[in-house]
């Protein structure tokens, strides 16, 4: 299992200053998101308000493992701020990890600035796989929804998976759009996204297994439509209404066969699938008791962030 961050992750706003329990909180994050095993995770606009200094000083020492990336964010001097990719190798698998920042200059910190990310990550992610020869690139985009979906389609083969938080979304379905597959996250801590890969030595594009799964299910409706279409066909008299209805039967048939070609076919013999499921994480998850305190003490219960 490779744990990631898709970033966004520390603080609950990019204005600092609004919550005195910020910095406390952020820590919090960092060190139990290191000790959870967190491989890596990408500067967000919203791990940025206490500035790039506090990062680097909060994910340093000994027993620090997780690494900060960010391939588009720099200095005045035009310097990178953290490093643009990592390698991790899971089962004997080599994933390669990109992270991105937003565009522009960043709030809380003169002269930082995140440069054009879509350019960036494109690059970094060529080169790990041309130099790295990893079998996997994920980029941990933490960038408006709109530029992870530019990416997708321009990234060509480059990268196999997009993570994307920015403006809070929730769970949603894996979209392809070119190559590339965009990922939810999930959000604030709510849900955790898990997406099982299968690499059976092929290579290309990753092939969605819950594509075929809601094709299964569509097949039963259309199926069960079909059925009823054709005992009311050996009922009716009227022929204009019977022309109409086969036409529909016609077209349910006809639908019939793309579904059952997603549903089987579509993922016979390939070699490269994914699929995307949400865990939820509420109440029926066992607290942990020193850490509820630890929480506890920087969120009390009752508070209107608790």
């Amino acid at each position: 299992m490779l744990l990631l961050d898709a970033g966004n992750a520390l603080f609950k706003s990019s204005n600092p200053g609004g919550d005195p329990t910020e910095k406390a909180r952020a820590q919090l994050l960092l060190e139990q998101m290191n000790a959870l095993g967190t491989a890596a995770m990408a500067v967000g606009l919203r791990d940025l308000t206490l500035g790039t200094d506090f990062l680097v000083k909060a994910t340093q020492g000994p027993d620090a493992k997780m690494k900060l990336l960010s391939a588009n964010l720099v200095d005045a001097n035009g310097k990178p701020l953290f490093p643009a990719s990592t390698v991790q190798t899971v089962n004997g698998v080599k994933v390669g990890l990109v992270g991105i920042s937003p565009e522009g200059p960043v709030a809380t910190q003169k002269g930082v600035v995140g440069r054009p990310p879509v350019p960036a990550a494109i690059a970094e992610s060529r080169r790990l796989r041309e130099k790295e020869k990893v079998d996997v690139v994920v980029v941990l985009a933490a960038v408006p929804y709109m530029d992870a979906v530019t990416l997708s389609t321009q990234g060509g083969d480059a990268m196999d998976f997009i993570v994307q938080s920015h403006e809070g979304r929730s769970q949603g379905v894996a979209q392809r759009n070119d190559y590339a597959t965009l990922v939810a996250p999930g959000e604030r801590g709510r849900q955790l996204a898990r997406l099982e890969l299968s690499l059976d030595g092929g290579k290309g594009p990753f092939v969605d297994l819950t594509e075929a799964d809601r094709a299964r299910e569509n097949l039963k409706i259309l199926d069960d439509n079909i059925q009823q279409a054709k005992k009311r066909l050996a009922s009716m008299k009227d022929e204009a209404a019977r022309n109409a209805l086969q036409e529909a039967v016609t077209n349910f048939e006809s639908r019939r066969k793309a579904l059952a070609a997603q549903a089987g076919g579509g993922t016979q013999g390939v070699k490269r699938t994914h699929r995307l499921t949400y865990i939820q994480l509420g109440s029926d998850v066992t607290d942990d008791a020193e850490l509820k305190k630890r929480v506890e003490r920087i969120e009390p219960p009752g508070s209107a962030s608790h």
